[in-house]
């Protein structure tokens, strides 16, 4: 196997979407090394495997994901789980991240998407699915905060780098950007990377919940 080569392992209780799930991780070199539909299997199956990263369900009838989770990391705490789901509720979102999730990820994103976002998991990023950044920016900012305006000069941002950052607030892809912005990924690229420097933070989920966090955009802090 590559260094480059990813090793999974599939908690999911569905038969055909694991299966399914399957094909399309084989089909991006993503070596699914085990999965199962039965998550009292799951410590076991990881135990033999040693997988990079094990995608877990989170609504399955034996036990939840949640608890599945917990169970994960009191006996293998560094192990990487990402959660893979069809829920957008705000409280499994959070729920999962506190419990050591590395990621929480929809099951309707793009395989192309879902690649990329195991990989940087797997380099111990926290990855959310981008629908769901501003959901969780938005979260753990206090109603109460009140705006701070020279934030932005504090972080010493260029207006491009502000824009930049805004679109990452709101969960955009650096395809996406580029088409926004009228640039280049490679620019895209560039310009994410000197934002994520100046801020201190290392994920774009990081950038997003402290652009919200100290009120960078005001219009994106007040969405419902």
């Amino acid at each position: 196997m590559n260094d480059s080569d990813l090793s999974v392992v599939i908690i999911d209780d569905h038969a055909l979407f694991r299966n399914g799930l399957q094909q399309l991780l084989t089909s991006r070199d993503i070596n699914v090394v085990g999965m199962t539909g039965n998550p009292t299997e799951a410590i076991d199956l990881i135990n033999h495997t040693e997988p990079d990263v094990v995608l877990l369900d989170l609504r399955m009838k034996e036990l939840s994901g949640l608890e599945v989770l917990v169970k994960i990391k009191d006996v293998m705490p560094t192990q990487c789980v990402v959660i893979l789901t069809t829920s957008v509720e705000e409280q499994d979102l959070l729920e999962a991240l506190r419990l050591g999730a590395m990621g929480y990820l929809l099951k309707d994103m793009e395989i192309d998407v879902l690649d990329q976002l195991l990989k940087q998991a797997k380099s111990g990023e926290t990855v959310v699915a981008p629908d769901l950044t501003s959901l969780l920016a938005r979260a753990v900012v206090s109603k109460d905060e009140k705006p701070s305006p020279s934030a932005t000069d504090a972080y010493n941002l260029t207006p491009r780098e502000m824009d930049i950052l805004r679109h990452i607030a709101q969960g955009q892809s650096n395809k996406d950007i580029a088409s926004a912005l009228g640039i280049v990924d490679g620019t895209v690229k560039l310009h994410v990377r000197a934002v994520l420097k100046k801020l201190k933070v290392q994920s774009r989920v990081q950038a997003a919940v402290l652009a919200i966090s100290e009120n960078m955009f005001d219009d994106l802090n007040s969405e419902e």
